[in-house]
């Protein structure tokens, strides 16, 4: 996805559009992490095992 005739000001440019959607994914990405975390716990909570749910989302128990 080159493109060679930027000038110096639309590259710098491009890079900060670059950099704040790096930074949104990043920031999307840790909600996601967190989410899923209290979903696992809800799991264990309703007394299903670290290896029931490794099995049934396709992972080994220390992923879970």
């Amino acid at each position: 996805m080159r493109e060679y005739a930027r000038t110096p000001e639309e590259t710098c440019a491009r890079i900060k559009e670059v950099r704040a959607k790096a930074i949104e994914h990043a920031r999307q990405a840790r909600k996601l992490a967190a989410e899923r975390r209290e979903l696992m716990q809800s799991l264990i909570n309703d007394g299903l095992s670290q290896f029931d749910i490794a099995r049934e989302l396709g992972v080994t128990r220390q992923a879970i």
